[in-house]
């Protein structure tokens, strides 16, 4: 239950430790209710290593991780948080230090933060409780380049497998943005993706597979599209229809335009593998949608609606 404004003062003033939040406490999260909250808390509560959830409105406000208006969706919230505290607490401490910095500062932190993860215990627990097949042998490029004179269009053409980004089809992005990156004719890159799905996001049948976090970084650090992607950030328009998912919206949310059909929805799950959006999306998504929603739909992981979506300004039109 979320904690009045009295239990939070007392709880504050008793002066707890740090090390009474967050992973292996009671408290892997903090939530209060924020009408009447005594702005003086603020201080106290900014450094906590815990998602910091506020329900409702007050002047605690501005540091909470997360602003929820009531508990409709507190309960899938905090059971997230509590299969993956190390994750959680991960999450929202990068983005509160992220929001002020460059991108490609702000994406060489992400991956530092992700490659942590993967070898953290949370993660490890996931992977070695699910079986993952090695995915579907499509024919073709991964990637269908169409070079007009002043445009070029991008389709991911693995709609079987609905475009999950493996590593062919990571590969096949930086090139395309770097042709675009190279080419100054180019006046505008198209993004699409072929079939009902725009993209499932990673490739699970990957996740894991770095031998250790040293050089998962150092793979992230050269190989990551969102690297590429946001030098052509402002000639680039994304389509999308169907499932957009992790790395899907997170690589998309860094285009001038998005657009999407009115079936697509959008959705981050990373928490529930012991992670963080690792393809850029703690950076592309919080500075389209605030980092206070991005925090909610990052460690929620629910789905939310091409209305949703354009409400909040994760895309542009729904066409």
């Amino acid at each position: 239950m979320p904690l009045s404004p009295v239990q939070l003062a007392d709880l504050i003033g008793a002066h707890p430790s740090p090390d009474e939040f967050g992973p292996g406490s009671e408290r892997p999260a903090l939530v209060f209710r924020l009408d009447n909250s005594d702005a003086r808390l603020g201080a106290a509560l900014e450094g906590l290593p815990c998602p910091i959830i506020g329900i409702g409105q007050g002047a605690l406000a501005d540091i909470c991780d997360v602003v929820l208006p009531d508990e409709a969706h507190l309960r899938q919230l905090m059971n997230n948080i509590m299969a993956a505290p190390f994750a959680a607490m991960v999450l929202v401490q990068h983005l509160r230090a992220s929001a002020s910095q460059p991108v490609k500062a702000a994406l060489s932190a992400e991956s530092m933060a992700y490659a942590t993860l993967q070898f953290g215990p949370e993660f490890r627990a996931w992977r070695a409780s699910v079986q993952i097949d090695n995915g579907i042998a499509e024919e073709g490029p991964a990637l269908l380049i169409d070079r007009q004179p002043r445009e070029l269009l991008l389709t991911m053409n693995r709609p079987r497998s609905r475009n999950a980004i493996g590593v062919e089809m990571r590969d096949a992005l930086c090139e395309a943005f770097d042709l675009a990156r190279l080419d100054a004719e180019i006046g505008k890159v198209v993004l699409k993706g072929a079939g009902r799905c725009f993209s499932v996001g990673g490739d699970l049948a990957e996740f894991g597979t770095s031998s250790d976090p040293a050089t998962a970084h150092w793979v992230r650090s050269v190989r990551l599209p969102a690297q590429r992607v946001v030098s052509i950030a402002d000639r680039l328009e994304v389509r999308t229809q169907g499932a957009v998912i992790g790395a899907g919206i997170e690589i998309a949310a860094f285009a001038r335009r998005v657009v999407a059909s009115p079936d697509a929805w959008f959705q981050l799950p990373e928490i529930k593998y012991g992670l963080i959006p690792g393809a850029g999306g703690t950076v592309s998504i919080p500075r389209r949608i605030g980092r206070q929603r991005a925090a909610e739909m990052m460690l929620s992981a629910r789905r939310i609606s091409a209305a949703t979506a354009l409400n909040w300004g994760l895309i542009d039109a729904i066409e």
